[in-house]
């Protein structure tokens, strides 16, 4: 473990527990990229796969072709406009309007320590001197610019986080018009891109293609992270797996526009790139003034998919959620929406939380209606003010109420959006995103709030913090129902319109990071119309997001699926709903909607005093299930057995507690078959030499056993059935 400089090689070594990145200085002033991969102890040559001594050679040895050199060295982060035409990390424009920018390596320092991103989230160290951080300081003198590549490792964890930050040291102002966060060139495997796409209400969804010659792009210029495209890219090697084969990931922690891109040169190498997306980008730097680019996460696994994903899951888990909630269980909880939608009042909303308790549920979660004259969405976003028509006696009342039942309150709020039909709106149509002269485009019949100005963001957070001072609030859904378009601020210069969309997200950031430091014990959910926002950087601040508004089982175990390959268990907001179901019309058992959502936060979205009293009892189990078996979900090791995405047969996921000690299996069985015999399933992660029985059975099986010979599961009659088996180590 560690980072460490060899000057007379020229060579930076970064160490993980299992792996090793080798960065490179060239020709004494080119930081190129070696290797990334299993851990090498003794990396003793490893220059040579610069290729420097290669034709067309470094420039001080062959001037007449620097530009052909420029163009196949195996760049740490490329420059633009001097020779390389691959996709830039950086692109940088000067008063003049010239763009190149060409980065010279200068010096170095080495941390013991981690360091916070200005204004931005991002991964930390939990004790002193359990990090390691290392700055490579390059410079563009023709320019006046500074260029900070850091990175940094933490003692118990593979994960490599990097981020760039750029210094104005000349006397004119720079535009940025690109700054990427993370790149490198390696040699092209023959690559697999895997990327998670989708849809509202159809998130995250595993997609795999080759990667050929040219650029081969994921990306997001909503505003947001998107329900479209998440920010994850990773490169797979050929046959790769769960279990096998390598595999190089990018994860950015970041909830706006974001570009990662994965391009075949004509060399046959391939770069890997990630950051935010330079579209509709520009941001004026002062002389004196810096800009922090966002984090990216990169992962390194050569035991296949599942490596991977445990590396990701226990760094999230352990270096970038603040909550206090991350390692302790969530109340059980109802939201309304699915049971009343607009149509509520407060003697409604008692009568569901007197049911829920008897059912063993926790807490109550009023959505959205409760507020200006919201009886539909078409107005009052921005005017966040209790509607004493449905609530008598304001929020205060009803939540005593609530509270008297003996269940915690949650409440719904969407602060960065705005309706043309408000209060606000009428008093400060400048305050939203719009272009002078043009209509602004709605959707859901509202704007967006510009977050980039300081008294928006200040209205806001007294706005939402009034409400939640005026009674006992537990809990807080944070709601973005919209994305970003006619992008125009009343407030920002001609040449800095294009800071809008990076000012708004900080304007976010700002506002949560307040949100969780007034109100530390708060639970907060964040969403955005389901999944739109599901990234790292929402993870700093909320410890669980809104998997999907489709809360379909079946629908729900290939988003699930997606989202669980970078994202922990713990953090996926998964409720069993009503059926039909009210996104698609599938009726599914209400055991199979349980088992589904056990796999993440648990609660329900349907209205309890209308169910029928088996489904009321199967609450209670469900309940019991959850205080049961979600202190392993959280917290154990996930494997995935099989994936109905890929098979269109049945699912099967794993998790295992961190000391081998028991280990519960989610089985479902999508569609029925004729004429077949039971199902294998092999398990993975437990103790070889261990014995685990089968709860509430006398079946004893060996941990070698289960994962080689398998477990037989017998196929059940019907579609949409589903199973647990939880296993105890007993010897």
């Amino acid at each position: 473990m560690g980072i460490q400089y060899d000057k007379d090689a020229g060579i930076f070594q970064i160490d993980t527990r299992s792996t090793t990145y080798l960065i490179g200085i060239a020709d004494g002033k080119y930081v190129g990229h070696i290797y990334y991969g299993k851990k090498i102890g003794d990396c003793r040559g490893a220059q040579r796969l610069m290729r420097t001594g290669e034709h067309p050679f470094v420039p001080s040895e062959n001037l007449r072709e620097k530009c052909r050199f420029m163009d196949n060295f195996p760049w740490e982060y490329a420059g633009w406009g001097t020779g390389d035409y691959r996709e830039s990390s950086i692109q940088v424009r000067t008063m003049e309007g010239y763009s190149a920018c060409e980065l010279y390596y200068d010096s170095y320092e080495i941390l013991r320590e981690k360091t916070g991103l200005k204004g931005l989230p991002a991964t930390f160290a939990k004790e002193e001197g359990t990090a390691w951080t290392l700055n490579i300081i390059c410079r563009d003198k023709c320019i006046g610019l500074k260029v900070i590549l850091s990175y940094s490792i933490f003692d118990d964890n593979d994960g490599i986080m990097r981020s760039v930050r750029l210094v104005n040291e000349g006397d004119a102002p720079l535009y940025i018009d690109r700054v990427l966060s993370a790149s490198w060139d390696m040699d092209n495997e023959a690559f697999e891109m895997l990327s998670l796409t989708g849809a509202w209400a159809r998130e995250r969804h595993m997609t795999r293609c080759p990667v050929t010659y040219g650029r081969h792009v994921i990306s997001s210029i909503r505003g947001e992270s998107s329900h479209q495209e998440n920010p994850f890219m990773a490169l797979l090697t050929p046959g790769t797996d769960q279990e096998k084969g390598q595999v190089y990931a990018m994860n950015f922690i970041y909830s706006g526009n974001f570009l990662a891109v994965a391009q075949a040169s004509q060399y046959d190498s391939v770069r890997m790139a990630m950051g935010i997306h330079p579209e509709g980008f520009c941001w004026k730097l002062m002389p004196g003034e810096d800009f922090q680019a966002p984090e990216v996460v990169c992962v390194y696994s050569d035991e296949g998919l599942g490596k991977m994903t445990r590396t990701f899951h226990d760094l999230y888990r352990e270096h970038l959620i603040r909550s206090p909630y991350v390692h302790k269980d969530r109340p059980v909880l109802i939201n309304n929406w699915e049971a009343t939608y607009f149509n509520f009042n407060t003697e409604k909303l008692v009568d569901i939380a007197k049911e829920a308790k008897a059912c063993g549920i926790e807490m109550l979660v009023m959505d959205d209606g409760w507020f200006g004259k919201r009886n539909d969405d078409n107005s009052s976003l921005g005017d966040w003010t209790v509607n004493e028509e449905k609530l008598p006696g304001g929020l205060k009342n009803l939540v005593d109420q609530v509270k008297a039942q003996g269940l915690k309150f949650g409440i719904w709020v969407e602060p960065e959006m705005v309706s043309p039909d408000s209060d606000l709106y009428r008093a400060h149509p400048d305050w939203a995103i719009q272009i002078p002269g043009r209509a602004p485009g709605l959707m859901r019949a509202q704007l967006v709030l510009d977050l980039s100005r300081p008294e928006v963001v200040e209205y806001v957070w007294e706005s939402i913090s009034a409400v939640l001072n005026s009674a006992d609030i537990s809990y807080v859904k944070w709601d973005m129902n919209r994305q970003l378009c006619d992008l125009g601020s009343a407030c920002l210069p001609p040449d800095r319109q294009g800071e809008l969309m990076h000012r708004y997200v900080l304007g976010v950031y700002e506002l949560l990071e307040r949100l969780i430091t007034q109100f530390p014990h708060l639970l907060l959910e964040n969403c955005s119309g389901g999944g739109g926002r599901f990234d790292g950087g929402m993870l700093y601040y909320s410890p669980q997001i809104w998997c999907s508004d489709d809360t379909d089982a079946v629908e729900r175990l290939a988003i699930q699926e997606g989202t669980a390959l970078v994202y922990p268990l713990s953090c996926m907001g998964a409720h069993v709903s009503d059926c039909p179901n009210h996104a698609l019309g599938r009726v599914t058992p209400f055991t199979t909607r349980g088992h589904v959502a056990l796999a993440g936060t648990f609660g329900y979205e349907l209205d309890i005093t209308k169910i029928s009293q088996a489904d009321r009892d199967e609450i209670k189990e469900q309940t019991k299930l959850y205080h049961k078996y979600h202190p392993l979900v959280r917290e154990g090791d996930y494997y995935r057995i099989a994936s109905w995405h890929e098979n269109h047969l049945y699912d099967c996921w794993q998790v295992v507690s961190k000391d081998r000690t028991e280990t519960l299996v989610t089985y479902v069985q999508v569609l029925s078959q004729i004429s077949f015999r039971s199902r294998r399933l092999r398990l993975q992660g437990l103790d070889p030499r261990g014995l685990y029985q089968l709860e509430d059975t006398d079946e004893i099986y060996s941990g070698e056993w289960l994962m080689n010979g398998g477990f037989l599961v017998q196929r059940p009659f019907g579609d949409f059935i589903s199973r647990l088996y939880h296993f105890i180590k007993v010897g």
